[in-house]
C-alpha cells in the first residue's frame, strides 16, 4: 500500500479515536446501596449503554452508615459524583436547599409520576422536583407457611385475631411467635410502629392531621399504636431485648419463629433461606371490615449535582430512569423495590408481585415522620427509634412515649403547617 495512504488511515483512525475519546464520558453515581452494586453494573448499566455507548456510567456506593455524612462533605468540597441517590424527604430537600441537587421539572420521563410519588423530592410548595422518583418499599408481616398448616393456623383479619394467633404460637414448643429484637432499635420503629401504627392513627390522614398540627401524638390513636407495641412483648423471642436484626432474621429465617414483622426489602434475603416457605400479609388492622392500611413508602430517587462535567449526559441517564424499560428492569432486577412511575410491570418474583397488589386494595402512608417531623438537630428518627424500642422492653409506658414524643414535636419546626 502507499506509504502515503497508509499514513493517512492512522492519522484518519487517530483523529477518530481522539474524537470518540473526547465525546466519551463518565458519570459517577453516589449511593449508600452497596448491595445493589451486581444489579447496577450487571443489568442497569449495560441497558442504558446499549442505546447511549458514549456514555460510561459507574456505580460507586458507599457504606450506608456513613453515607449521609461522606456525601455532604464530598459535595462541599466538590468532589462528589455526577448522579446522586436521594434519600426521601427532608434530608435529599437539605441538599437542594445547599445548592446540591439540580431541579428537573423539565425531564420528559417525569410526567410518568403522579404527584404522590414525588413529594420524597420536592420542595415544600410542590413548585420543584429535584430528585427522578425510583422505588418504594412496603412493610407486612412475614410468615413461614409450613408452622401455620402444622398448627392450624390462618391469616388474621384484625389485630385482635392475630393476638390470639400468636398466643396459640406461644403454647407451641420451639417456636416463637414473632421474631424481632431491639437491640439496634430501629427496627422497633420502621418494622413495627410505622407499619402496624396507621391502622390506629388513621394512615395517610392521620399523618397528615399530624403534620397539620391538628392533632399530636398525645392522640389516642399514636397512644394506642404504641399499646399494640408494648403487648407484642409478651410475644417476641426470649432475650429479645439484646437481639440484633440480622438474629432476628437467622431466627426466622431457620424455621424457629413463625413471623417476622419486616420490609418487602427483605424478601431475596429470606428466600435464600431453605427450605422456608415464605408468604406475608399485610399488617392486621384495628377492626375487621376496615380497609387494610399499608407502608408504601417512598424510598429511593435519584438526582444531578449541579458541578457534574457532564450535565447533558446526566440528564440523559436521568431521564432514562423514568423510561417504561428502567422500570420494568429495575422492579424485577430489585427485588422488594417497587416502581413509582405509570409504567405497566410485570413481577416475576410472585411474592414481590402480591405485596404491589396491596396498592389496589389497600389504603397506603408513608412512615410517619418521614416528611417534616426529622427537621432539626437532632432529628426526630433517633428519638423514635429509641422510644419505641422502650416500649416495646416496657421500660416506657404508651403514655409516656407520647408525651415524651411530642415534646420533641414541638421543639422542632416540623409541626409547621403543610400547604393546602
Amino acid at each position: 500500500m502507499n506509504p502515503v495512504r497508509i499514513l493517512g488511515a492512522l492519522l484518519t483512525a487517530l483523529f477518530l479515536a481522539l474524537a470518540g475519546s473526547a465525546r466519551a464520558q463518565t458519570l459517577v453515581i453516589e449511593s449508600w446501596r452497596t448491595e445493589d452494586k451486581a444489579i447496577w453494573e450487571q443489568r442497569i448499566i449495560p441497558a442504558f449503554q446499549r442505546q447511549h455507548p458514549g456514555i460510561t456510567i459507574k456505580f460507586a456506593p458507599t457504606a450506608r452508615e456513613l453515607y449521609d455524612q461522606t456525601l455532604s462533605t464530598r459535595l462541599d468540597n466538590h468532589i462528589a459524583g455526577d448522579l446522586i441517590a436521594c434519600r426521601p424527604f427532608d434530608a435529599s430537600l437539605a441538599l437542594f436547599l445547599r445548592g446540591h441537587l439540580m431541579a428537573i421539572d423539565d425531564l420528559k420521563n417525569l410526567a410518568h409520576f403522579p404527584p404522590a410519588s414525588r413529594i420524597a423530592w420536592q420542595t415544600d410548595d410542590g413548585r420543584q422536583t429535584f430528585c427522578m422518583p425510583i422505588a418504594s418499599v412496603m412493610h407486612g408481616i412475614f410468615y413461614n407457611k409450613a408452622i401455620f398448616r402444622r398448627l392450624g393456623l390462618s391469616v388474621p383479619p384484625d389485630q385482635a385475631a392475630w393476638f390470639a394467633l400468636m398466643q396459640r404460637v406461644a403454647q407451641a414448643p420451639g417456636v416463637a411467635p414473632l421474631a424481632l429484637g431491639t437491640a439496634d432499635r430501629w427496627e422497633s420503629h420502621q418494622l413495627l410502629f410505622t407499619s402496624i401504627g396507621p391502622s390506629h392513627w388513621g394512615g395517610e390522614a392521620g399523618r397528615r392531621r399530624l403534620l397539620r398540627g391538628e392533632i399530636g401524638l398525645t392522640d389516642p390513636g399514636f397512644i394506642g399504636a404504641w399499646e399494640t407495641l408494648s403487648r407484642l412483648a409478651d410475644f417476641l423471642p426470649r432475650g429479645y431485648a439484646s437481639m440484633g436484626y440480622e438474629d432476628a432474621m437467622e431466627l426466622f429465617g431457620q424455621g424457629l419463629a413463625a413471623m417476622r414483622p419486616g420490609g418487602s426489602w427483605e424478601i431475596a434475603s429470606l428466600q435464600a433461606y431453605r427450605p422456608l416457605e415464605l408468604g406475608v400479609f399485610p399488617p392486621p388492622v384495628l377492626h375487621a371490615g376496615r380497609p387494610c392500611q399499608v407502608s408504601d413508602h417512598l424510598d429511593i430517587g435519584m438526582g444531578i449535582n449541579p458541578r457534574s462535567q457532564h450535565l447533558q449526559a446526566a440528564r440523559t441517564f436521568l431521564d432514562w430512569l423514568g423510561s417504561a424499560e428502567f422500570t420494568q428492569l429495575y422492579a424485577n432486577a430489585a427485588v422488594g423495590f417497587y416502581p413509582l412511575a405509570d409504567h405497566p410491570v410485570t413481577l416475576a418474583d410472585p411474592l414481590a408481585r402480591e405485596m404491589m397488589g396491596w396498592r389496589q386494595r389497600c389504603q397506603t402512608t408513608v412512615r410517619l415522620n418521614a416528611q417534616r417531623l426529622n427537621r432539626g438537630e437532632p432529628d426526630m428518627e433517633d428519638a423514635f427509634w429509641t422510644v419505641n424500642a422502650m416500649v416495646v422492653n416496657r421500660r416506657l409506658t404508651p403514655e409516656q412515649a407520647a408525651r415524651r414524643l411530642q415534646r420533641e414535636l414541638a421543639r422542632r419546626q416540623g409541626t409547621q403547617p403543610l400547604p393546602q
